[in-house]
């Protein structure tokens, strides 16, 4: 019998995924520069896609190869050093403190952001989908399944972090600030604590 029911739960749990604290606070430096909708959710996509494309690639050479070295706790380091840099670039950054934004982000970015973090969790996710299947052809349906739930998820997820950053929101100059330094000291702090606790 296949394992229809985990490649089912898959996608929801790749969509809950998109909501940890680390994604969230990565995506909402991302899309705080936008005032529409269509390139936050662009940004949200192309995160999901270099997720779902590392989870891929790192996650099948686990799954074949064994290779234990690809788990890490080191990758998670890396993903607390990006949130760092993320939140500093973003509190430096004086476009942040506009009320009304037009990025001219590079898409590119959203990709490499969402390639760090599926790095990060290729070995967590491959040692719980091989706890479950154990035909390796059927975890790696597993995992692009879960990649696409991820996706779906951070599309909601930019969807709704853009809300404080839009022009509609009507938000004042102090407001605005506010919020920029509230969400750069979190992703600052809470990526000093991935590393702190993965190093």
């Amino acid at each position: 019998m296949q394992p229809i029911l985990p490649l089912l739960f898959a996608a929801i749990v790749g969509m809950r995924h998109a909501f940890e604290p680390d994604h969230l606070l990565a995506i909402s430096t991302l899309v705080a520069r936008h005032d529409r909708l269509r390139p936050a959710l662009k940004d949200g996509l192309l995160w999901g896609l270099g997720h779902t494309t590392m989870l891929v690639v790192f996650g099948s050479l686990i799954i074949f190869s064994r290779a234990t070295f690809l788990q890490s706790p080191y990758f998670e380091a890396a993903v607390g050093v990006m949130l760092i840099g993320l939140g500093i670039s973003r509190l430096v950054d004086k476009n942040s403190y506009r009320p009304i934004q037009l990025s001219k982000q590079r898409a590119g970015f959203a990709y490499t952001v969402g390639l760090v973090h599926g790095l990060a969790g290729s070995g967590a996710l491959v040692l719980l989908v091989m706890s479950e299947i154990r035909q390796a052809s059927w975890a790696i349906v597993y995992i692009l399944i879960f990649g696409l739930g991820s996706m779906l998820g951070m599309l909601a997820a930019a969807s709704l972090m853009r809300l404080p950053f839009t022009s509609r929101m009507r938000l004042g100059r102090r407001l605005q600030a506010g919020a920029v330094v509230l969400s750069s000291v979190l992703s600052i702090g809470y990526g000093g604590w991935m590393v702190w606790t993965h190093v």
